[in-house]
């Protein structure tokens, strides 16, 4: 065989090959109607091996889907049609949900319990505070004090709820909630989390992510409470927030942010409604040590349709500038969301 020749098997065996392993890509189509592999998205999850090396991709129709999803299969792709009409919904009370079962696991719309997820085009929503008509009184035999809880329509309502999984990505997602905690995802040891183009709106501490966070271009909506957006880096010095190009509104008066455990927040090129309570992230009164002091930095961020106020000044620390906050940074380099 001469040396073009074999330059040319070579490359067939590389074409073939490529084909090969673009056809290892799992791709699954569901719609409520029938008209793809399954009508549910649990149903779909469920088909998937535990793991796998090829990315998987559940591509969901249009429709609204009534169900509690429980994410638990690793390198996963959920992906709607369209944000708008790509719908997950349910009505779950984190206070009566917790007086049945002894954790979180399954106290969201979406409960995720595997890493490398991707949601992408949908909404989801925990409508139980939307939903609310009138007062309900649960029994609670787990808790030791009060054997009855009242619910409350800005109670605790997770959409999005991560346990013993990290590197999660959520790109042009709508989570909706009327109270707290709507957007939560936890791991203070080793989460990394991703949002981009995303709305989120809730109650009290509505996005709450713990371990280290980026979120770019996101709107923040706060219906009630007295906290929008909370941080948990508690457990390492580096972990952090950045919400960047991100827009807040809310009811008359809402305040931006607070933390009862260590954090570290950094807010870049951030609009603020007029609306928005002159009132700083703060620090809860509480009996947690916190070994990093007041961590709160601001970069050329506004209150639109009134004066700035002087709590959000430009306040980096002195050796960085606005260019050293990129997503290389705040994961160190273990992981690229923009590429996987």
């Amino acid at each position: 065989m001469n040396f073009k020749s074999f330059h040319t098997l070579l490359f067939i065996l590389l074409v073939v090959i490529g084909s090969v392993s673009s056809q290892k890509q799992v791709r699954i189509v569901v719609d409520a109607k029938g008209g793809g592999n399954f009508k549910t998205i649990q149903a779909a999850i469920n088909s998937l091996p535990d793991s796998s090396r090829e990315p998987r991709l559940i591509s969901i129709r249009n429709g609204v889907y009534e169900e509690k999803v429980y994410l638990t299969k690793t390198n996963l792709t959920i992906e709607g049609e369209s944000r708008e009409k790509t719908i997950i919904t349910q009505a779950i009370a984190r206070d009566e949900w917790r007086c049945a079962h002894p954790d979180d696991w399954g106290v969201a719309t979406v409960n995720v319990g595997a890493s490398d997820i991707t949601l992408k085009n949908l909404t989801i929503t925990n409508s139980f505070g939307f939903d609310w008509k009138n007062e309900k009184i649960v029994p609670c035999p787990s808790d030791t004090v009060n054997k009855e809880r009242r619910l409350r329509k800005d109670g605790h309502q997770m959409a999005l709820r991560t346990m013993n999984a990290t590197r999660l990505r959520a790109i042009n997602c709508h989570f909706r909630a009327f109270g707290g905690d709507t957007v939560s995802p936890w791991d203070v040891e080793n989460g990394m989390w991703y949002f981009r183009d995303c709305i989120m709106e809730g109650g009290v501490d509505f996005y709450c992510p713990r371990g280290w966070a980026w979120a770019e271009n996101c709107e923040f909506i706060a219906h009630s409470g007295t906290a929008a957006i909370w941080h948990d880096g508690s457990r390492h010095e580096d972990s952090k927030t950045v919400l960047k190009n991100c827009r807040f509104t809310g009811y008359n008066g809402f305040l931006l942010g607070r933390y009862h455990r260590d954090a570290q927040f950094y807010l870049l090129n951030c609009e603020f409604a007029a609306n928005m309570r002159d009132s700083a992230i703060y620090r809860v009164q509480t009996a947690n040590i916190l070994q990093w002091g007041h961590r709160v930095y601001y970069y050329n961020c506004h209150r639109l349709g009134g004066t700035d106020y002087s709590w959000y000044a430009d306040n980096l620390p002195p050796t960085m500038t606005v260019n050293d906050i990129t997503v290389d940074w705040v994961f160190k380099n273990k992981w690229n969301p923009l590429i996987n």
